[in-house]
This record gives C-alpha cells, sequence and structure tokens, in this order.
C-alpha cells in the first residue's frame, strides 16, 4: 500500500512539474514574440526565478532558429544560454555554448554573429585572470565591428558594447587610465537618453573606475543614484551595484553601512540565482571588514566560506595569504579555550562532532578534488577536439584557396593561349591580303604594259581612226593608269593601316612618293615592277630607294627590304 501511495505521488510530481515545463516553454515560444529582443526580456525575466525554463526557452529558440536558416539569431540565443550559465557558475557548459556558436558563426562565414562570441569569450577568461587571451578575443571583436560599421552593416551599438566589454576588462585587471578611455569611447556611440539602459550600465562602470582611482564620494553619488533602476528593471545585477557599493562605503570608513550593503549583495544572489561567482569575492571584503573590526570568528567564518565557494568555481583562483591564517590560528585558540570551561561530557560530545565533521569534510573534500579533476579532464578533451576541429577547417580552406588559385592560373594560361592565336590568325590574315594585293599589283603592271603598248601603237598608228579620237583614246589610258594607282594605295592602306601610323609617327617628314615607294618595297616588288607600277624607269626607282635609306636613316649594311618589312 505504501509502495502504491509512493508511485501515485512520484507520478502526480512528475506528471505537475512536465505539465508546468510545457506551460512555460509555450508561454517562451520564441515565434510568438515580435523580436528576439522582446523575447530575450521576457526569458531574462522568467530566468530570475525558475533558470531551468529559461534554459527549455533558450534550447526550444536555438532548434527553431536553426530550423528557420536565420544563423545570427541562433548565434545570439547560444551566448545568452551561455551568460545564462555563467549567472551560475556552470562555466563548463557556458564555455561548450560559445564554442558551438563560434563553430556555428564560423561556418556560416558571418562576422556579425562572431562579435557577441568573441566578446563573452573574452570577458570569461578574464573571470580566470587569463589576461592575454581575454584581450585577444575582445580585440578581435573590436575589430570585427569597426569594419562592419564601415561597411554599414551593423549599428553603433554594436561597437559601443566592444567599447564597453573592453573597458569592464581592464578595469577587472586593475588598469583604470585604460578602462576610463574605453568607457569614454562608449559616449560617442550610445544614445544617452534616459530610455537607454546602457546608459545606466556604463554609469556603474565608471563608479568602479573612481572606486579604484580614490574617488569614494564621487562613485557613491552615482551608484546610488542608479540604483533605483537597476532595482526596477534588473534586480539581479544588484549583486555586483551592492558589492561595489559596500567598497565605496567601506573606503569611506563606515563598515557599518558597508557590511550591510555585502550581505545584500549575498542576499539578492541567492534569491536570484545570479552572479554567485562574485559571491566568494564578497566573503573576502566582509572578512576584510571583520578582521578590521577584531571580530576574528566572523571574520574566519567569511574566510572559510570564500574559500568553498573560490575552489568550487575558481580552483587555482583562490587567496591565501599570511593574515588570514594568523585570523583562523586565534580564532581556534579563543575556541580551545571556550572548550576548557566546559564539563568533560559536553567536551565528549564535542570531540564527537568534531570527528563526524572531519569525515564529512573529507568526503566533501574528496568530491570536490574528483569533480575538479573530471573537468580537467573533461576541458582537455573539449579543448583537444577544438583544436582538431580548427585544424580541419583550416586545412580546408587553404585546399579550397589552393583550387582557387589553381582554376584561376588556368583561366589565364587559357586566355594567354587565345590571344596569342588570335594575334597570329590576324598576322596571317594581314600576309594573305598583302599576297593578294602584291597580286593585284602585279596584274595592274600587266595590264600597264598592254596599255602601253596599244597607246605606242595608236600613236604610231594611220589608220581609219581619227587625230581627235586617237588623242582622247591615250588620255583615257593615262587617266586610267593614276586611278589604278590610287585604288591600289587605298587597298593598301586598308589593310596596313599599322604600318601607315607607324610610319608616319617614326618619319613624319616623309613625301607622299616616299610613302608609296614604302608601300611597294612593304610588298617585296623588285624594282623593275615599281618602275612600271610608278611610271618611271629602273634607274629612277633606284635614285629614289637611295633618298630614302637616307632619310630614315639606313647603313649600309641594313636592308630596305627587311627594315620595312618591321615596320
Amino acid at each position: 500500500m505504501k509502495n502504491t501511495t509512493r508511485q501515485l505521488l512520484l507520478f502526480l510530481v512528475f506528471f505537475y512539474s512536465h505539465t508546468l515545463s510545457a506551460q512555460v516553454e509555450s508561454n517562451l515560444a520564441v515565434e510568438n514574440f515580435n523580436s528576439f529582443e522582446e523575447w530575450l526580456v521576457q526569458v531574462n525575466l522568467v530566468r530570475l526565478e525558475k533558470p531551468d525554463s529559461a534554459v527549455l526557452a533558450f534550447n526550444y529558440a536555438y532548434n527553431y532558429f536553426i530550423e528557420k536558416k536565420d544563423t545570427l539569431s541562433a548565434v545570439n540565443t547560444l551566448v545568452e544560454m551561455a551568460i545564462n550559465y555563467g549567472h551560475q557558475a556552470e562555466y563548463q557548459a557556458a564555455y561548450d555554448n560559445l564554442w558551438k556558436a563560434l563553430f556555428l558563426a564560423d561556418e556560416a562565414q558571418n562576422d556579425q554573429a562572431k562579435i557577441p562570441v568573441y566578446i563573452q569569450l573574452g570577458r570569461y577568461y578574464s573571470f580566470y585572470k587569463r589576461q592575454e587571451t581575454a584581450l585577444k578575443y575582445l580585440e578581435q571583436a573590436l575589430i570585427l565591428s569597426k569594419k562592419l560599421l564601415k561597411e554599414e552593416k551593423v549599428g553603433n551599438e554594436v561597437l559601443a558594447s566592444c567599447y564597453y566589454a573592453l573597458g569592464s576588462t581592464y578595469r577587472d585587471f586593475n588598469k583604470d587610465e585604460k578602462s576610463k578611455v574605453y568607457l569614454d569611447s562608449c559616449y560617442l556611440y550610445i544614445d544617452l537618453s534616459p530610455k537607454n539602459e546602457n546608459v545606466y550600465y556604463l554609469k556603474f562602470e565608471e563608479a568602479g573606475v573612481n572606486n579604484s582611482q580614490g574617488k569614494y564620494q564621487e562613485a557613491l553619488d552615482s551608484m546610488l543614484a542608479i540604483q533605483p533602476w537597476f532595482e526596477k528593471n534588473r534586480p539581479d545585477f544588484q549583486v555586483l551595484l551592492m558589492a561595489q557599493i559596500g567598497d565605496s562605503y567601506l573606503a569611506l570608513k563606515n563598515p557599518t553601512k558597508a557590511e550591510f550593503y555585502y550581505h545584500q549583495s549575498i542576499n539578492i544572489s541567492k534569491q536570484y540565482k545570479s552572479h554567485i561567482d562574485f559571491v566568494p569575492t564578497i566573503y573576502q571584503r566582509l572578512s576584510d571588514l571583520y578582521l578590521s573590526k577584531k571580530d576574528y570568528k566572523n571574520a574566519f567564518s567569511s574566510l572559510k566560506k570564500e574559500q568553498e565557494l573560490d575552489a568550487l568555481f575558481f580552483d587555482s583562483r583562490s587567496k591565501n595569504n599570511l593574515s588570514l591564517l594568523e585570523i583562523k590560528d586565534e580564532f581556534r585558540s579563543e575556541k580551545q579555550k571556550q572548550k576548557q570551561l566546559n564539563q568533560e561530557q559536553r567536551i565528549a560530545n564535542l570531540e564527537q562532532e568534531e570527528r563526524l565533521n572531519f569525515m564529512e569534510n573529507m568526503v566533501l573534500v574528496v568530491l570536490i578534488v574528483s569533480l575538479i579533476f573530471i573537468g580537467i579532464l573533461y576541458f582537455n578533451h573539449i579543448r583537444r577536439k577544438h583544436k582538431v576541429e580548427k585544424a580541419l577547417i583550416k586545412k580546408k580552406r587553404e585546399l579550397e584557396v589552393k583550387q582557387t588559385n589553381e582554376l584561376r592560373e588556368l583561366e589565364i594560361q587559357q586566355a594567354n593561349e587565345l590571344r596569342e592565336m588570335e594575334i597570329q590568325q590576324a598576322n596571317e590574315l594581314l600576309e594573305l591580303k598583302n599576297k593578294e594585293l602584291a597580286t593585284s599589283s602585279l596584274k595592274l603592271i600587266e595590264k600597264d604594259e598592254v596599255l602601253a603598248t596599244l597607246k605606242d601603237r595608236l600613236s604610231q598608228g594611220n589608220g581609219d581612226i581619227k587625230a581627235h579620237d586617237l588623242k582622247k583614246i591615250v588620255r583615257s589610258i593615262s587617266n586610267s593608269n593614276a586611278q589604278n594607282w590610287e585604288e591600289f594605295e587605298a587597298r593598301f592602306m586598308s589593310v596596313n593601316k599599322e604600318f601607315y601610323i607607324k610610319l608616319n609617327d617614326r618619319y613624319p617628314k616623309l613625301s607622299r612618293g616616299d610613302q608609296k615607294l614604302c608601300a611597294l618595297v612593304k610588298l617585296n616588288l623588285s624594282s623593275k615592277e615599281m618602275a612600271k607600277l610608278l611610271g618611271i624607269s629602273i634607274e629612277s626607282v633606284h635614285t629614289n630607294r637611295y633618298r630614302l635609306r637616307k632619310k630614315l636613316g639606313l647603313v649600309r649594311e641594313v636592308s630596305l627590304t627587311e627594315f620595312v618589312a618591321k615596320l
């Protein structure tokens, strides 16, 4: 009966929790909102009370955006999921989501999607005091945002987010001057109206810088002014704000208010399960505060809590110094004196409790060490996996670049071969036309010879042709010779345009007769053929060739025919 009742109770609990999760997931379905930003605001509100429901909503949204092939929104969802895990100090889950987002953005070649990933990676590496790696990722985000802003692919707020992250990180590393430079740059790129929530975060960071520079009252006034806004809109962020207000009061010699705000910060962290990774730092400051008041018991208690949380969250980052160890020793001495005043029976009971506590602590230490060891092994496994994946991606890119270069070289080679073929065909066509022109000129010469013979016979004849008609025929033959030469010259120029252009450019003082002679030399006609075509004697042709050589500046060893052929 008891088993049946227990099973029924377990079933009801499971059914109720499953129904509630489904209802939350349905209410937070991203497709039911007008924009990603509107949906994110609602999820962050749910996260403050039900982190598990927020995780369900993030996973659902990621799968939805992947199905829609919306890479930017999918990456932003993974980044916000990582931030959610970070608030709960689940850094391994946050780290895995960021690397998943980075590979997704890289595969899609989406530079805009890489920016928030680089920013969050830089911030998480800064938590582990890996300054060089943190700044490397943040600088990469800044370079990409400047490039995309220049290309008008992103707005000013993206660049401002990079400056803000760099300013916060440099403040974490106690480099206040550089932090102030980057925070001042934010004002150039954000809307300064009170409606813009980024203004309040920027004022918070500036107050932190003022605290570091000793401007405690100025920092306190600024933080108290913005505290109502955070209480209304981002109550979880008050973990950091209250701690920083406590720092200001402590520096202003008001430990009572400092202690109050430190405890407020811890309570808000517990209430909203947010920024729990920052709680060890608050306990460290409380320990210093109690030490200054000589409240060794509370100082040791705060120190112990800080060490436990610091080992749980950050392992090797715990800070153990001599003064804190002395507090621990004094506390033990005080406890020993109290034990001596108790009855013997009380002492026996306390010793038994101490043994039990020791065993519990040993089990806890072994468990923590085991978890840390497993975490290190898993971290190394993931890092090796990422390294191999990066190497494969790099090798794939190099192969693609190599194939692209080879294809480009082949196209250039084919283009050069095609150009050479076209030039060769043009030269062959030019040579063919010149041959046709030479043949035509020889036929003209033969025609002229026949006409000349006919002209001589007609001039000497005493037939029935009248003298007036005979002179008309002779004159027609002479005009025909002149027309033949003009037709020849026109055809030659149409075929050898470049020849005439080069000849006129290099030797502009050549006469028309010199140009005619060059044209006949270009056709490789003999002196006899030139004489007949020009209607002059062979001796005149030789004389004209001699004069042409002088105008061209040719020495005796250079052939006129070869020289003209090369033009």
